[in-house]
């Protein structure tokens, strides 16, 4: 266990490279070493995209979840088709509470009001080059409401919702068509804790 602190970094300069809809930073810092001396100075170029929630949408009732669906252009590189298979998600905007930032994505997304919420974990996402944290939720839904294309015409979103029983969602985990680690996460949590979820809900 580190005993390290942030008291530990010392940051020289930083520089603004980008500042758009996301933010990148250029940082020269030094650190201290495990041997008890300092670094040289050094960079690193940091993203800085913000916060974000994401919320697994399950329907107990019917042994149910609810993804979405939708194009992401960096996937073009590895991934068979960019169009993945995720869980509701989005950025915490100054001022707005965890939770409440899962309830306004789940109607924007989904089209899908929250009946309860669930806290999962919370973890950094690529800490070796941006400082987003992800908070992850599960939240219980009626998943029989769930149908169509939704999303912000604003933000170019084109989100298809899925309704996608256990079994199936299971099958997506093991074989791989369901590759990006949020959901992913938040799936293999949900099948580890699957009781204890329940009987909390319940």
């Amino acid at each position: 266990m580190t005993s390290f602190t942030q008291a530990d970094v010392e940051v020289v300069k930083k520089e603004s490279l980008h500042d758009g809809y996301f933010q990148t930073n250029k940082y020269y810092l030094r650190h201290r070493k495990y041997d008890g001396s300092w670094t040289e100075v050094f960079t690193r170029e940091v993203f800085e995209r913000g916060h974000a929630v994401a919320v697994l949408l399950y329907d107990s009732d019917n042994e149910e979840f609810v993804l979405i669906e939708q194009f992401r252009f960096p996937a073009m590189e590895t991934s068979t088709s960019p169009w993945l298979i995720e869980v509701v998600a989005g950025i915490i905007e100054e001022g707005e509470s965890h939770e409440s930032v899962c309830h306004r994505e789940a109607e924007e997304e989904a089209g899908l009001r929250i009946q309860k919420l669930t806290k999962v974990c919370d973890f950094l996402m690529s800490p070796g080059g941006t400082t987003e944290r992800l908070y992850a939720y599960i939240g219980k839904v009626d998943s029989s409401l769930a149908d169509g294309i939704h999303g912000l015409d604003e933000e170019t979103e084109d989100i298809k919702v899925l309704r996608v029983p256990e079994v199936q969602a299971r099958e997506w985990l093991d074989s791989g068509k369901i590759d990006n680690s949020t959901a992913i996460i938040l799936l293999q949590w949900f099948f580890l804790n699957k009781a204890a979820l329940l009987s909390d809900w319940q």
